[in-house]
């Protein structure tokens, strides 16, 4: 089985506890905006608020259903820039590696970016997410193997089987939906754009995600992605 990996890590807060960039991003191959476009229906009066990770992948599907729509909420991002550094409201300021530069350079891969078919979620590979990111963040590591040494096709074929093709992305540092999959987007000083790509393969047709407290960075959210998934029997 052949493994190859994109991305590296950044830790990039100028102040403060909390690393506002994504994580690496990895793939296994087998061979705060106004929301856009129309207003999305209000949820019936007991029914119980989405979940973090609900809220994660509905706003990853909102990205690969209209690229260019989505690519608002990165003018939005674009405009917090002071030179290098992203000032918004109530927050510590943020060092950027490489300023508002990687902003544009995603706007413009939006604004040509075909649409995609929803992720659908899997709860196996939500499981395997989920793990991971109980590991970094009683740990305060980063990164994709686990501290068994365990990676994201391992831990995904404990809860199923992948089929066709697996990937993970991990973010730190923030809760928010739409700042995370900001983070993925920009992938700001991760050269080969790892964590967009894996949002934007046409391979991947199935989801897990988990998000949870770290140690050292306050939040973390993991992905896991796949071509197929067959769960395990529970």
């Amino acid at each position: 089985m052949k493994a190859w990996s994109v991305g590296a890590l950044i830790a990039c807060w100028l102040l403060g506890p909390a690393c506002a960039a994504a994580g690496e991003g990895t793939k296994e191959p087998l061979a705060e905006p106004a929301a856009h476009g129309e207003p999305e229906p209000a949820p019936a009066a007991d029914a119980a608020p989405p979940s973090p990770e609900e809220e994660l992948l509905a706003e990853v599907n909102r990205l690969r259903a209209d690229p260019p729509a989505w690519a608002a909420n990165l003018r939005w991002y674009r405009s917090l820039f002071d030179g290098s550094l992203v000032r918004a409201p109530g927050e510590i300021a943020l060092q950027t590696q490489e300023g508002p530069a990687a902003v544009d350079e995603a706007i413009r891969f939006l604004e040509r970016a075909e649409p995609l078919p929803p992720l659908r979620r899997s709860p196996g590979m939500s499981r395997a997410a989920a793990e991971h990111a109980a590991d970094l963040g009683q740990s305060g590591r980063t990164g994709h193997a686990g501290a068994d040494g365990s990676q994201a096709w391992d831990r995904l074929n404990r809860h199923g089987r992948w089929q066709k093709t697996s990937g993970e992305v991990v973010s730190f540092g923030q809760r928010a939906a739409r700042r995370v999959v900001i983070q993925f987007l920009v992938d700001d000083g991760v050269p080969d754009r790892g964590h967009r790509k894996n949002l934007f393969d046409p391979g991947f047709a199935v989801a897990g995600v988990a998000c949870g407290p770290h140690t050292r960075y306050g939040h973390c959210c993991v992905i896991t992605l796949a071509g197929g998934y067959e769960e395990a029997e529970r």
